[in-house]
């Protein structure tokens, strides 16, 4: 049984101003596949994967994690705890 995998899918698609389609064609499937993807419902090939991450420019973990992936911008502006400012 494969375990769901999270992903940015949508969100960067939709920064980079793609419609699925488009995405679709850039990494070779069905438009279909990437809604699927991004709501979850399919995990792509690890090939898929690397296809999409190389689209995106950016490393297949920051795509794709085992794990809730935390929002971006938690990630780009992390806040200090101790006084909620970002640091």
């Amino acid at each position: 049984m494969s375990e769901q995998l999270y992903n940015r899918v949508a969100v960067l698609r939709s920064d980079r101003g793609l419609s699925r389609q488009q995405l679709a064609d850039a990494v070779g499937v069905n438009y279909q596949t990437i809604g699927y993807i991004e709501r979850g419902e399919y995990n792509p090939s690890l090939d898929l994967a690397l296809r999409m991450a190389e689209l995106f420019e950016l490393p297949v973990e920051a795509i794709f994690s085992r794990r809730p992936l935390p929002p971006l911008s938690q990630q780009l502006y992390p806040r200090d705890s101790s006084n909620g400012r970002t640091t």
